[in-house]
């Protein structure tokens, strides 16, 4: 039967939301089974889980060229259907200057390139509530890495080889083109097997994408399914694509492709061994280059974190990264690069002027129960833009110096066992705080945030045991060895973003506390240099 002759007796393509071809046969979930015509032998109506899939038995054999056909008609119906979703829902939690998502989900940034004069960011987005269900591509650009505009969808879950989510991956800038690579996911059946492919789509004008298909289709010896998120990078004349991979023994791992065109690709081998039973899990790898030096950044799925406090099996971190004579991978001085409570799955480019800038998702996997999905039915944004670079040998990592573009006139405060209302909760403040100081932020006579500086342990401790949070971990914890201790904070409304020590750590943090809690309350005494953000409207990103 011709892929056609099935949707007819679908009852038309508004009434086919997905395709798939389990065991090599044709399977299209229907929206309303009653709208499926008598059907002839060979072809059945079956409920699988909470879906109605019409199947065709009678061929396995479907020409491709056919499926990608139905897959822009697919497409197109998924794009009029998610209009309802991308106009912004008014919530006191949404931050000012981030990257949110007008409804629904977020979670990973993707595609963060600079391409023909203009900065592109892609996210991944569940549209319908506040859960992981199929995930779409947003596209967002920027010509100054501060004005970001929402440009449209840009990859829809409607092809046989991405029908349950475009997920994660990186773009490469060529002459005429923008190409993106992303992992498509699928689930087949009553036990929803999951079926991952490499694929790639292609732009001539940076905003539309055309979809290739799958690279990369089968799995690589000695890994499960769970192999995704491609990093492509250049290297001595050939391309090297990086995803992050499970063994067939639990671990997670590096594998590694090459390919002279970006088109067809070898496996070469896992690399990560070297660092023994290092989770079940690697997600979302980038690698770049910092004078001279190739970092790893990736997300571990189950390492120990190494503190009681930090109970999520979701970590990130970064490592070095040394090529052998052909390219082998070698990994080394792991650490982590936020020690907060959200962050996770960042990517990074080169900017025009040299400088390396990461983004990351200020979320985590599991968790989705926030007070902005009941305000607002939204949850996550992306973390704000930050400069990655190297001091006697230490990684630094700062706020964006385009930031300083939304600074007001710098307010000073001397607060000794006192507080202060800003007014506002969109601001940089900076701070000395010395041994045994509290510093109270987003603060009512009920809520607050809390940095304490705990002269006994040695460490910092960012406490938000005392806001609305419904889910996650209430503290976290970084042993520091400084005299006194400075510290930028960026506030955006629903979020604290803490670099310490010129940068040489950050703790992230999602902070919900009531739209009046604007106080700032220190324990000890210091100084207060507060900037509040002035921000232009951007509201297709709220």
């Amino acid at each position: 039967m011709h892929i056609e002759d099935l949707v007819k007796l679908a009852g038309g393509i508004n009434n086919v939301y997905r395709v798939l071809l389990p065991e090599g046969h044709l399977s299209l979930a229907v929206r309303d089974p009653d709208l499926v015509d008598e059907l002839p032998a060979g072809t059945v109506l079956r409920q699988v889980i909470d879906e109605w899939h019409l199947l065709d038995l009678s061929d396995d054999s479907v020409a491709e060229e056919s499926l990608f056909r139905i897959g822009r008609e697919i497409e197109a119906s998924q794009r009029e259907n998610i209009r309802q979703f991308s106009h912004p829902t008014s919530c006191q939690y949404r931050p000012a200057w981030h990257i949110a998502g007008p409804q629904g989900l977020i979670n990973d940034p993707n595609g963060f390139i600079y391409h023909q004069g203009e900065y592109h960011l892609y996210y991944q987005w569940s549209p319908v509530g506040c859960s992981h269900t199929d995930k779409y591509w947003v596209h967002t650009t920027s010509k100054d890495l501060l004005n970001w505009e929402w440009d449209d969808v840009a990859l829809t879950p409607s092809d046989w080889f991405d029908s349950h989510g475009a997920y994660s991956g990186h773009a490469v800038s060529l002459d005429h083109e923008l190409m993106v690579f992303y992992t498509g996911n699928t689930r087949l059946g009553e036990e929803r097997h999951r079926q991952t492919m490499q694929c790639a789509a292609v732009s001539e004008d940076g905003k539309n994408l055309r979809k290739l298909g799958p690279l990369i289709r089968d799995l690589p010896p000695g890994v499960t399914e769970h192999i995704r998120d491609p990093k492509i990078i250049h290297r001595d004349g050939r391309w090297l694509m990086f995803l992050g991979a499970q063994t067939t023994e639990m671990k997670g791992r590096l594998a590694v492709y090459h390919s002279e065109d970006l088109h067809h690709w070898e496996f070469d081998r896992l690399y990560g061994d070297e660092l023994g039973d290092y989770g079940y899990m690697w997600e979302c790898p980038d690698i770049f280059e910092i004078d001279g030096q190739y970092y790893l950044v990736f997300s571990p799925q189950g390492v120990d974190s190494g503190s009681p406090l930090n109970t999520v099996p979701h970590q990130n971190r970064i490592a070095h990264l040394t090529f052998g004579e052909n390219d082998e991978v070698i990994l080394s001085h792991l650490q982590p690069l936020d020690y907060g409570f959200d962050f996770y799955a960042p990517q990074s480019l080169q900017t025009e002027d040299g400088r390396r800038v990461m983004c990351g998702w200020m979320g985590l996997p599991d968790e989705w129960t926030h007070p902005s999905c009941r305000s607002g039915h939204w949850v996550h944004q992306l973390t704000a833009l930050r400069e990655l670079s190297v001091k006697n040998g230490k990684l630094i990592q700062k706020p964006q110096k385009e930031l300083e573009k939304l600074y007001s006139e710098v307010r000073e405060y001397l607060l000794e066992d006192s507080r202060v209302d800003l007014k506002t909760k969109t601001f940089e403040l900076r701070t000395q705080l010395a041994w045994g100081s509290r510093l109270r932020l987003f603060e009512d006579t009920s809520f607050f945030a809390e940095l304490y500086l705990d002269a006994e342990k040695r460490c910092l401790l960012f406490d938000r045991s005392h806001t609305q949070l419904e889910e996650g971990d209430t503290a976290r914890e970084i042993q520091l060895d400084s005299g006194v201790v400075d510290l930028q904070i960026l506030a955006d409304n629903s979020s604290l973003e803490v670099f310490i020590n010129g940068g040489e750590a950050v703790m992230t943090a999602r902070i919900f506390t009531p739209e009046g809690a604007t106080q700032v309350s220190v324990k000890g005494k210091a100084t207060l240099q507060v900037c509040e953000l002035k921000v232009p409207e951007m509201p297709y990103l709220r």
